[in-house]
């Protein structure tokens, strides 16, 4: 990032603080196409698309040269199920049913690839069919049981990538993804865990999106409140079922090719399909641009919590504590983790920061990542958030005796490590 670059995005976000809004921004009439990466600059996608949160397709000529796409795929097209089987058959996958509903998803069961595979030629032979049912390998952390190397390469554009930066630095889990499924698999409609951005590149096939601004699902609950399940279904034009339907605008619909990169904004609700036998490699990612909507779904969350569990408020010992457990459990996340979170990416950036700032007075090239500019830009986003935290109600109820750094002591190193950027 540049120091032009920075300016704009840190303007961008002066005074919103944790008002920030879901979509930041125009809401665009079309998805836009990048086509040439020789063209298409890390500022060019931070600008364009990164804070106003809207989504875009990069051309297959960004993951040319993937080894997925040379190994994974037969000259014709289609999944090379041999080098599949041969590199990956015995590790264990997560196979949901298409054909089954489950609240607003579908069941899960685990299976070695081999076995996946072996449905998966069958049900080709069966013209996309089966007892079985249709069954998709979704979620697989591939890159958690093997290396990446030769698999796919970060594209740059989403390396400033802090959700799996957590993950990685505490070594319990990853938000890296192997998709794979027969023609006619799909997701059901819905928006990216802790308010994420998503990118998504067909290694093989093509997947049809419908792709929602944030605040237009609001317009597609039933009467009940709840969200559909297929956004494609007849049953949305039922005005009894659905009274708000016609406030909801069109979504953005995608066709996206072999090789192709997707990226979905934070807060945009989305459903797509399967129009070919596919294989994809998804991320879901949050940095500074997305923080603020992170923080504000976690108030919202819990905040439901306690709704719902109000009426044992002042007969439940520890009711506050008991929410927070209930929001972990249904989000993956409550208050405690998410200080830690911050803490773990502000004690990275803090150190850093520094160096980067010497290096330049030197004379030398920061080796900071992204740099030094945006080393800055990340910690004013955590230090606004982490501000915002530290003054909640909910978060002040916690124990935070036995944390290892102070939420005040470490707000007070970022607010010192900011200071010194106003001469960068």
């Amino acid at each position: 990032m540049d120091r032009e670059t920075r300016i704009f995005a840190e303007k961008h976000f002066q005074g919103l603080g944790e008002c920030l809004p879901s979509s930041v921004g125009r809401t665009p009439d079309c998805v836009d196409f990048i086509e040439k990466p020789e063209a298409f600059s890390y500022a060019d996608f931070f600008k364009r698309f990164l804070l106003p949160n809207v989504p875009c397709v990069f051309s297959s000529a960004f993951t040319e040269s993937w080894g997925s796409r040379k190994h994974w795929v037969t000259p014709e097209g289609k999944p090379n199920f041999d080098y599949l089987l041969q590199n990956y058959g015995d590790m264990i996958v997560p196979v949901a049913n298409c054909g089954v509903k489950e609240y607003n998803s579908n069941p899960k069961e685990h299976m070695p690839l081999r076995d996946y595979i072996i449905y998966w030629k069958e049900y080709i032979q069966e013209n996309y069919s089966s007892p079985k049912g249709c069954l998709y390998l979704k979620d697989w952390h591939l890159c958690r049981n093997t290396s990446a190397e030769g698999v796919y390469s970060l594209p740059v554009y989403f390396s400033s990538d802090w959700l799996n930066e957590y993950w990685d630095a505490i070594d319990v889990d990853d938000y890296r993804f192997v998709y794979m499924g027969p023609a006619g698999t799909w997701s059901p409609f819905h928006a990216d865990i802790l308010r994420s951005f998503s990118w998504s590149v067909n290694i093989c096939g093509r997947k049809r999106w419908f792709l929602f601004p944030p605040g237009q699902e609001e317009a597609l609950r039933d009467c009940h409140g709840g969200l559909p399940y297929d956004v494609t279904s007849p049953t949305l034009l039922d005005v009894r079922l659905h009274p708000a339907r016609t406030h909801c605008s069109a979504p953005l619909e995608v066709t996206q090719e072999a090789g192709e990169m997707v990226f979905v904004p934070s807060g945009w609700h989305h459903q797509v399909h399967n129009l070919e036998d596919t294989i994809s490699i998804n991320h879901n990612w949050i940095n500074g641009c997305n923080l603020g909507p992170m923080w504000r779904f976690l108030q919202q969350e819990l905040l439901a919590v306690q709704q719902e569990i109000s009426e044992w408020r002042d007969v439940m010992p520890d009711w506050h504590h008991h929410c927070q457990v209930i929001m972990k459990s249904c989000t993956g996340i409550n208050y405690e983790e998410f200080y830690h979170f911050l803490k773990i990416i502000a004690e990275k950036r803090i150190p850093s920061l520094a160096n980067g700032m010497a290096t330049e007075t030197a004379g030398s090239v920061s080796d900071t990542g992204l740099g030094v500019q945006h080393t800055a830009f990340d910690v004013s986003r955590i230090t606004e958030v982490l501000a915002s935290l530290i003054t909640n109600p909910d978060f002040q109820r916690l124990d935070t005796s036995a944390f290892s750094l102070q939420p005040g002591d470490l707000l007070q190193q970022l607010e010192e490590a900011r200071t010194a950027t106003v001469s960068l």
